[in-house]
């Protein structure tokens, strides 16, 4: 035979092994996933093990699988099921995946990484995609609302994409920021808004959020040192995992009513009133003033608010790299009308591993377009007192065309302004882009499994812009021929993280250990670009004739401003698990903060957790006793938000242009000092805190009780100086302590949970009481407290106090006398201190805004495929002021 022949021989016989053993490397296994019942189960991860091939389940529980031929087993998983191992035998698989007997066992998101939920030390409350809040979402924050015990969430209005306040266990601060740090993926965030917006959290796409993890007690917050003291929010997206690509549409359309109107006179009441009036006195002058229209300005400034969010995405594997992708959008109108907020957002995320599998990488963008139209909030209190008997429009095209009143010709200042009017001619829009990435990595040592480096390098970039215009025809601007102002703000925050992490399971001496060290630097800076406000006439100014269009007394001092502050951390914590029912968690951490003077800009915070595991020691054998656990930490967190910008530091001012100093013909600006504590520090909070977590019977009853004490140090306030001691009579400065202690009750129930139905039930009780203890560096028996919340009210224009003993914020007026029945008299108030004078001597410590208990309520039926929930909330022992009614 040639050697050509046999060497073409040889070919053909490569050949056919190569093909045979391609055809052997792979096969495709088939199968079916049910429940317990027998009940088909959709989206189920189906994984060849040690491999990047997978799949998911379809509708009907089915899936085909490509499997290498090295591959013996397959794992199935499901979030609420028990992740299974199952042996390929065959091409043909039927698997039955058991329901998860206990929640203890999955992972938290928690300070600088994860861990089980049966291993936590501190108080913390872990909600996921499946118990978050459903219905009408714009903000992330509404995801929780009666959902956490301690957590309370309240719209500072109504409007469309508004924000919300957020406390946890009633803030600790008085002057300071007493709003929970937020952190987005690893990233803490700025929650303060930005020139467009109020509420950042509208920014991000509550669909693209999995979980959030709320952290109350000092051992869970200490990692973040000064930003710490109101508790933690962490708030973790969605990720892409291994399988086939799979896609998912989500669409809610709501409509939403105001549910009620302030009672007010009808047109008819008044003309009747005012009739009877003018027979009795024979003054027809009221009289002549009345319409002819009936008019409920209420429903003439109110609508349907509409809202549209749809939000589709996609997520699997690309090659061995898992993704997810997502795209949104919403429109919501507000109930005012003018009011609309829209937002466009995408997300991506990828997941891949290198260097065999000793690398893993995440990285995270999240970028969204924000636009809101704000409605003029004034129309509310106008529509209430504005005189229904007159029409919208006045038949002439002053003023818009919309009624006014009207004296010597022109609008009366004194009087109330058209509600309709002022929506329809102020137009005040802004946009707001914002990017929220971030990359984290994590690289395992070959040769010490037990040591990993860990990185995340972040960055939260917004941008706010906006103009508000009032037109040149409306009663409130016609005088300056209308107003044009525009805004421009942005805020950069970068962050980059570095540690190292160490996990070994000793079991010789039946203990884990695991240690985090690390370092971490974030900046913070601002850009404000200030503008004049402009007219829609040309303006002429004497001592200023190029400026044509600038209304007088609106041209900024500065034109831009870029203030920056950074913090540098050193941070360490260990935590110790002793035959698997001993825990112990120790972190510390020291912040240096450019707010502060170099000499006391350094601050430690640490903190302490012991758990017991009693179940294992007390009732081990028992079947119904499933958890039952006994917590107590102990730490020091920090508060930063109220202090200033260098203001250790003396500073000076250039006065307001209104303020200007004459030479000759020009008009210069004069510098003015401003007050400074070159002492200044941040305020500490120390937080006890005792909790036990239960659970019983399969875990269909379970829950979490914890009392809490804390008491917050060095609070910052304003307090007089001794003149010429300083550049002014007041500084921020700190002075003064408050105490609060609460308790916190979590009952979950499963009534019922069979083939076709489950009853999940929540009920969560939270009490705070919060008493200041000290607001002086030295004891004045004249000091009553200080003087807060201003407003124009018939008890007093400033009508809240911080006074030692009594709540932050409480209501310090002037005390109403009634009649017989329990009325108002209107007008007459008591002389407290009995001096014949009724003044602001006479004010007492009412009520308080803050609540005692807050309330929340949670259940949902599942009946096969379908779902029906219910969520509430509530306050008790909370005051509101009606300023309308003072008036």
């Amino acid at each position: 035979m040639s050697l050509s022949k046999l060497s073409r021989a040889f070919s053909l016989m490569v050949l056919a092994l190569a093909a045979h053993v391609s055809f052997a490397q792979d096969r495709v296994v088939s199968g079916k996933v049910s429940d317990a019942s027998g009940a088909p189960l959709s989206g189920v991860s189906v994984v060849a093990k040690g491999s990047s091939q997978g799949t998911q389940t379809d509708a009907a529980g089915q899936f085909r699988l490509s499997v290498p031929a090295s591959v013996n087993t397959l794992v199935l998983s499901s979030v609420g099921f028990e992740t299974r191992e199952v042996a390929i035998q065959g091409t043909s698989l039927s698997v039955t995946l058991a329901a998860a007997a206990s929640s203890m066992e999955d992972v938290v998101v928690v300070a600088y990484g994860t861990r089980r939920k049966t291993d936590l030390t501190g108080s913390v409350v872990a909600v996921g995609a499946k118990e978050f809040q459903k219905g009408n979402i714009n903000s992330a924050e509404q995801l929780l609302v009666g959902k956490v015990a301690g957590l309370s969430v309240t719209t500072g209005g109504g409007s469309a994409g508004g924000g919300s306040r957020l406390r946890i266990r009633g803030g600790a601060s008085l002057n300071a920021s007493n709003a929970p740090l937020l952190v987005i993926d690893g990233v803490p965030v700025d929650g303060n808004g930005i020139s467009g917006s109020a509420n950042l959290l509208n920014t991000i796409n509550p669909n693209d959020i999995e979980s959030m993890t709320i952290l109350k007690d000092a051992s869970a917050t200490a990692l973040y040192g000064s930003r710490a003291s109101n508790g933690v929010i962490i708030i973790t997206t969605k990720k892409g995992g291994k399988g086939a690509l799979r896609f998912n549409f989500n669409n809610v359309t709501s409509v939403g009513m105001i549910a009620d109107y302030v009672d007010v006179l009808s047109a008819d009441e008044i003309r009747g009133i005012i009739n009877r009036d003018a027979t009795a006195t024979g003054n027809n002058t009221y009289k002549a003033m009345l319409g002819t229209a009936n008019t409920n300005w209420q429903k003439e400034i109110y609508q349907a608010a509409i809202g549209v969010d749809n939000t589709i995405s996609a997520s699997g594997a690309l090659g061995n790299i898992p993704f997810r992708a997502s795209v949104g959008y919403l429109n919501q109108n507000g109930i005012l009308k003018t009011n609309n907020f829209s937002r466009i957002s995408t997300a991506i995320n990828l997941s891949p591993k290198f260097l065999n599998d000793n690398l893993a990488v995440n990285v995270s963008v999240k970028a969204s377009q924000t636009k809101n139209r704000f409605a003029n909030e004034g129309a509310i209190g106008n529509a209430v007192t504005f005189d229904p008997t007159q029409p919208v429009l006045s038949g002439n095209r002053n003023w818009g065309g919309y009624y006014e009143w009207i004296a010597g010709g022109l609008p009366n200042d004194l009087s109330n302004r058209n509600p309709v009017g002022l929506l329809m001619l102020r137009d005040n829009r802004s946009t707001v882009n914002r990017v929220i990435g971030n990359a984290q990595f994590e690289y395992t040592l070959p040769f010490l499994k037990d040591l990993k480096i860990q990185a995340n390098l972040g960055m939260d970039f917004a941008d706010g812009s906006g103009n508000d215009n009032t037109d040149s025809v409306s009663a409130t601007a016609f005088r300056d021929g209308g107003r044009r102002a525009y805004y421009e703000q942005q805020k950069i925050n970068q962050l980059a993280d570095v540690g190292l992490f160490y996990a070994k399971d000793i079991k010789k001496i039946k203990s884990k250990v695991d240690v985090l060290l690390a370092h971490s630097y974030q900046s913070f800076l601002t850009k404000v670009s200030n503008f004049p406000t402009l007219s829609y006439r040309r303006i002429y100014d004497p001592a200023n004739p190029a400026k044509k269009d600038t209304i007088i007394g609106s041209e900024p001092v500065f034109k831009t401003d870029r203030p920056e502050y950074r913090l540098e951390s050193y941070i360490g914590r260990i935590n110790y698990t002793l035959m698997d029912k001993y825990l112990i968690t120790a972190t510390i951490r020291s912040d240096a903060s450019s707010k502060l003077n170099p000499d006391d800009r350094i601050g430690y915070f640490p903190s302490v957790a012991v758990a017991w595991k009693a179940r294992e020691d007390f009732f081990k054998n028992s079947k119904s006793i499933n958890d039952f656990k006994f917590r107590f930490s102990w730490g020091v967190t920090g508060q930063q938000d109220g202090i200033g910008y260098y203001s250790y530091l003396p500073r000076y001012s250039l006065s307001s242009n209104t303020a200007m100093q004459q030479f000759g013909n020009a008009f210069v600006n004069y510098l003015r000092p401003e007050g400074y504590d070159p002492s200044i520090r941040w305020e500490t909070t120390t937080t006890t805190n005792f909790g036990l977590d239960y659970g019983f019977f399969d875990n269909r009853i379970s829950g979490t009780v914890d009392y809490y004490s804390r008491e917050t140090k060095d609070l910052l306030a304003n307090v007089a100086v001794a003149s010429g001691a300083n550049f002014v009579n007041e500084i921020v400065t700190n002075v003064g302590n408050i105490n609060s202690e609460g308790v916190e009750v979590v009952l979950n129930l499963v009534p019922i949970r069979n083939k076709n139905v489950t009853w999940d039930l929540s009920l969560n009780y939270a009490y705070n009481k919060a008493t200041i203890t000290n607001l002086l560096r030295n004891p004045d028996p004249n000091f009553k407290g200080q003087e807060v919340t201003g407003i124009g009210g018939g008890t007093g224009n400033t009508i809240g106090i911080h006074a030692v003993g009594a709540f932050p914020n409480s209501f310090y007026m002037l005390k109403q006398i009634y009649d017989g029945n329990g009325n108002p008299i209107e007008g007459l108030f008591e002389d407290t201190n009995r001096d014949g004078i009724i003044n602001n001597d006479d004010r007492q410590i009412s009520q308080k805004p803050a609540a005692d208990v807050l309330l929340g309520f949670s259940t949902n039926l599942t009946i096969k495929k379908f779902s029906i929930g219910f969520t509430g909330h509530g306050m008790v022992g909370n005051y509101l002021y009606n300023n309308v009614n003072s008036n």
